[in-house]
């Protein structure tokens, strides 16, 4: 089965790559897809819609995606996107160890909560060795801890009309006549209370560097790496993110890229 999951991780990210006929160099390479009447957008779009559906047939909702030992960690965790938000109020936060860091949960819950960093690190926690696979074609195996997702959501109390979770993140990604496009993501509720989605604060057995999305940064395992925000500032549950932003879900996906990107 795990050979089976290899496989097919391999494969989808190949397709996913090739299949587009696109060089996705510096996760910029769909950037033209932007347009909503574009015709080669239409068509991955209704691809992904099949491609979420067929991953769901096929390993379910709780499958795990593979973990590795410790000697399979051969080189650092090579950061990606931004790497040291230059904004005002991230850099405030870092400059101070993060201490005055709290992460706010909304939303469509019975609870709205704020937490800090020790609150979150006080909570269950969990280690997983796993590969981080880009987009770009790179992949790399890192040790993660964090508080899992679910342990969050499950003290906020979701209410039954919630269906996605949207983090929103400090680092801005660029500067529109519109004003400041920070990065955003959502995943839906399946991969949110999944047992290898954490919300990590460690790596490699320190803590979280700043390149690497600290304080705290998404771990969703089965899926491809800019689904994975850093600099995560707050989580809101809600049923429908066609009104957010671009409407496509995250920050890459309102420019051409697949908003399921299971592997």
């Amino acid at each position: 089965m795990t050979r089976a999951l290899l496989s097919r991780r391999r494969f989808l990210t190949s397709a996913l790559i090739g299949g587009t006929g696109m060089a996705v160099s510096g996760c910029n390479g769909l950037d033209g897809l932007k347009d909503t009447d574009n015709r080669l957008r239409s068509v991955m779009a209704s691809a992904n819609y099949l491609t979420y559906r067929a991953q769901r047939l096929l390993i379910g909702g709780d499958s795990l995606a593979r973990e590795f030992s410790r000697s399979e960690i051969r080189q650092p965790m090579r950061p990606n996107g931004v790497t040291s938000p230059p904004d005002g109020d991230y850099q405030a936060l870092a400059s101070t160890g993060f201490a005055g860091y709290r992460l706010s949960v909304g939303g469509l819950v019975a609870k709205p909560t704020s937490f800090g960093l020790a609150a979150l690190k006080a909570m269950p926690a969990r280690t997983q060795i796993t590969r981080h696979d880009c987009v770009e074609g790179w992949s790399c195996i890192a040790e993660w801890t964090g508080v899992p997702l679910s342990v969050v959501l499950n003290a906020v109390r979701p209410l039954p009309s919630a269906r996605f979770v949207l983090l929103r993140c400090f680092d801005t990604i660029e500067q529109g006549l519109s004003g400041a496009f920070k990065y955003y993501e959502t995943i839906d509720l399946v991969d949110a209370f999944h047992a290898q989605t954490i919300l990590a604060y460690g790596m490699n057995g320190a803590a979280l560097p700043i390149a690497n999305g600290a304080p705290l940064r998404l771990r969703v395992e089965r899926q491809l790496g800019y689904k994975m925000a850093k600099y995560v500032r707050s989580i809101d549950l809600i049923d429908d993110f066609s009104r957010i932003e671009g409407g496509k879900g995250g920050y890459w996906e309102d420019r051409g890229y697949d908003w399921y990107a299971g592997i």
